[in-house]
């Protein structure tokens, strides 16, 4: 065994916790690894496209809809748990067949609308295939969660093959995205006595972190337009 196999496989089995991994899993450690290079990779053309996007539009209006992108690849421990609790076989194949999350892709807009109209000029590029699209933003889930969530396809090309790969793009405002890192700490923190009234009250400031969200945009909305009534003030008595 390739010493890179051998890391690669301890790094595997620090992560797993209570998640036992499959002998045939450790066995493709070198197609494991290469596998989570080309989800990298992938997450690599989004984010280039997501900044030039950012860029054009800065300076075509003088403002960023995108305020920040983060990413991640899922550790092999969690893809592994969510192969198992989907009852897909614990493969390599199955992992590129059957996982839509394994890259990830988070952008967070200063606006509700910035989100729509980035998620469309993104989608609009040739080499971007729509596989799904669900919108938590008009249709929250039932404890508040609000976001915009694409599965696309993205070509990689690497030097002796092109690879289509899955990201998941999910697009939030500022408010969305803090109450989300809020949420998800109540998530995991379920024996906390005390945490059902808490999840209550999270799903409460869901609705109103919505109405300041709406607010706040039709007020950008506003000074936008106060600002061309002035600009053409001026124009006309220059």
């Amino acid at each position: 065994m390739q010493d890179e196999e051998k890391k690669l496989i301890s790094d595997i089995s620090s992560q797993v916790g209570y998640v036992t991994i499959p002998e045939e899993f450790l066995a493709q450690a070198q197609k494991i690894q290469g596998l989570l290079l080309y989800y990298s990779y992938a997450i690599k053309e989004v984010r280039t496209k997501l900044e030039i996007l950012n860029e054009e539009l800065a300076f075509r209006t003088n403002r960023n809809p995108i305020e920040s992108i983060e990413s991640r690849v899922k550790k092999p421990a969690s893809i592994i748990d969510k192969l198992r609790r989907k009852n897909f076989p614990v493969t390599v194949e199955s992992v590129f067949e059957n996982l839509h999350d394994v890259a990830g892709v988070r952008v967070i807009c200063s606006f509700i609308d910035d989100i729509y109209d980035v998620a469309e000029m993104f989608l609009s590029q040739d080499d971007i295939k729509l596989i799904e699209q669900k919108d938590y933003i008009e249709h929250p889930k039932k404890n508040g969660y609000r976001s915009l969530h694409l599965i696309i396809e993205v070509p990689v090309f690497l030097s002796e093959q092109t690879l289509n790969m899955k990201v998941e793009v999910q697009i939030r405002t500022m408010a969305m995205d803090f109450w989300a890192a809020l949420e998800h700490q109540a998530n995991y923190k379920k024996e906390i006595e005390g945490i059902d009234e808490l999840v209550v009250e999270l799903a409460e400031c869901a609705e109103i972190i919505n109405q300041t969200d709406l607010r706040m945009q039709d007020i950008y909305h506003k000074i936008q337009k106060i600002k061309k009534v002035q600009e053409a003030l001026h124009e006309n008595s220059t």
